[in-house]
């Protein structure tokens, strides 16, 4: 059968996914009566509740005796690791805009590297549908990107189609005809796409997603790149340098057969599909014949910018709501998971008890940590840290700066910009999108938005729409000023008591809800000072035989400050550590004891003067 392979690219939030739905229903990958989840890829729980896509996923539909491959790729940079790897196993691209919002940082950012590996893309002007869509201007957005990109005149011709992915149609024209379906998307894809190119020789493969099946073991999808291969063979695999890391018996070959994975007998040469029974290949690395000696190599993948510590639960509470406590079991976890994201990296510290964890973004660790936590994992995480790089001629402090996309109203851009400025982040435009809105592009230091997110929407009463991505290393810009207010940290452990909150109410906000457990050392509020402050919120009501009316009235407490994971990692400071666990998030200081609190203090001041 013939074949096409290609990947569907665009920012987050332009329908990628959305379109895979309809591609999948148009090519009757579905019986008619079959009951068919909204979304279907976005198959883990995370993803579903996120609304966005986390891992690349690949897919199969057939249209007029063709077979066509289609990968699926999230769109938030934070996971562009995802992207990079399987731009290796396509073709052809879909690059997906959004007809209103034209092409945005992480459409840059894959197209870029689309265009680098040198694929002809399809653009789908998709949403064309919406009141402020603004078709002539975002394709003109999308030449002048591929232009800037240095795209060849090849790619530059690049053939365009219109339509609405939630509708379910795409046409050569804005006004359509809507009534083909996606028809001219797929007819394209058959033109446009070249038939994958076929290397002469014995069976090389490089591997490019892997999983863990719970009934076949561990699974490497990846594209084979020559020969073929059946199961039962005997297949060797090779690291990146050469070596070789195991060699054993493929016990299963499976091909995507619409969103259903199918056993086939042959793999050949050109197609995408999943190998099992090898225990040790992973990601980069090249599956081959016995015969073959030299690995393929896989495309460079850009450097982790931001790290985390992932500590052994210390708390006094410790082991009381997760099952997976010990350093092992979270060192093998994290093992486990920078096997299968190549965008990560793991490093163990001296004492054994702590993880340093570098990924792309605060995204990136906030979904792995929310993903150990649901597995019954318990750890504590320190706040996130930008990685520098010494400049190797002149030996200057780099750090990571991003270019950041803002879309605000125009009344909130002052102090946006304001905000930005004072993060040292430098403005590089500002100019109208449309509906009163401005959209301002910044060079920011990454360690400046650190915690932004939440800030910009309280700024902009929700209505600013923030995008960044890695630009390049810069010169150190100096400090930044952190969190300005102090924090309320009980003094003893037991039970919250209401009565003991209610009279700390005018000292600042509180996280805690009465009944809660508490420790020495836990942060139970925020200061209204800029100083840390120690308070008792286990203080019961002195009961007498003295009744007056009035005195046991309700107590009516104000509704704690509710923290979800990410504004708790953004939140603390660097004397602080959020602790994770499956049912509860608690921040806590790193030294739990008031006198090893102040010791570090002068310790600290002695070191900085």
């Amino acid at each position: 059968m013939k074949l096409r392979n290609i990947a569907i690219i665009a920012h987050v939030d332009h329908g990628k996914t959305t379109l895979v739905d309809e591609l999948l229903k148009q090519s009757g990958s579905y019986r008619e009566n079959q009951r068919v989840a909204e979304r279907v890829m976005d198959s883990n729980d995370l993803e579903k509740e996120r609304g966005i896509t986390i891992l690349a996923k690949a897919t199969s539909v057939v249209w007029k005796d063709t077979r066509i491959n289609i990968v699926d790729t999230p769109g938030h940079a934070d996971f562009g690791g995802e992207v990079e790897r399987i731009l290796n196993m396509v073709d052809g691209a879909i690059v997906l805009v959004d007809a209103a919002e034209g092409p945005m940082p992480q459409t840059k950012f894959v197209v870029g590297k689309a265009l680098k590996v040198g694929l002809r893309p399809i653009v789908a002007i998709n949403k064309v549908d919406r009141s402020d869509a603004r078709i002539q201007e975002v394709v003109n957005e999308v030449f002048d990107l591929f232009a800037n990109l240095d795209a060849t005149d090849e790619q530059l011709d690049f053939p365009i189609l219109y339509g609405s992915g939630r509708n379910g149609w795409m046409a050569r024209a804005p006004e359509g005809p809507n009534t083909d379906g996606m028809a001219p998307l797929f007819d394209l894809v058959l033109d446009h796409v070249p038939a994958p190119t076929v290397d002469d020789g014995p069976f090389r493969m490089i591997g490019t997603l892997l999983e863990a099946n719970p009934f076949l073991g561990r699974m490497i999808t990846g594209r084979i790149t020559s020969g073929t291969v059946k199961p039962n063979q005997t297949i060797k695999v090779l690291s990146s340098d050469g070596s070789t890391v195991e060699q054993g018996r493929v016990s299963k070959i499976l091909a995507f057969r619409g969103i259903e994975r199918a056993p086939i007998e042959l793999g050949e040469a050109g197609d995408i599909v999943a190998i099992a029974g090898l225990v040790k290949g992973t990601v980069a690395d090249t599956f081959c014949d016995l015969s073959v000696d030299t690995p393929m190599q896989a495309q460079p993948i850009d450097p982790p910018t931001v790290t985390m510590s992932f500590i052994v639960n210390n708390s006094p509470l410790a082991g009381t709501e997760g099952d997976k406590v010990t350093s092992r079991m979270i060192r093998d976890r994290l093992l486990k998971e920078a096997e299968g994201n190549v965008a990560l990296k793991i490093e163990e510290s001296e004492d054994k008890d702590s993880f340093f964890v570098s990924g792309r973004g605060e995204l990136q660790l906030a979904v792995l940590i929310e993903t150990m936590r649901r597995e019954g994992f318990e750890i504590a995480v320190s706040r996130p840290r930008v990685v520098f790089q010494r400049n190797e001629a002149t030996g200057e402090l780099m750090e990571p700066i991003e270019e950041v996309l803002i879309d605000v109203d125009e009344e909130f851009s002052g102090v946006v910009v304001q905000k930005m400025s004072e993060r040292k982040a430098d403005m590089i435009e500002m100019r109208p999108s449309g509906g009163n809105r401005q959209r301002l592009v910044f060079y920011a230091p990454t360690r400046g938005l650190i915690g932004y997110q939440s800030e910009l929407l309280t700024d902009t009463r929700g209505t600013a729409i923030m995008n960044r991505l890695f630009h390049d290393y810069a010169p150190y810009k100096g400090e930044l000023a952190g969190r300005r207010n102090g924090v309320l940290i009980s003094n003893d452990a037991g039970e919250a008591v209401a009565y003991a909150m209610w009279y700390l109410e005018d000292r600042g906000p509180m996280m805690i809800e009465p009944g809660w457990k508490v420790y020495q050392g836990m942060i139970v509020g925020e200061h209204t000072r800029d100083n840390d402050l120690e308070v008792n919120v286990l203080k019961g009501k002195k009961l007498s035989n003295v009744r007056a009316s009035g005195k046991d009235e309700a107590v009516r407490l104000t509704p704690p400050i509710r923290m979800t994971l990410e504004k708790a990692l953004a939140w603390i400071q660097d004397d602080e550590l959020v602790e994770v666990t499956p049912k509860s998030i608690r921040l806590r200081k790193i030294h739990l004891d008031p006198n090893e609190r102040k010791k570090h203090e002068r310790l600290r001041e002695a070191g900085a003067a």
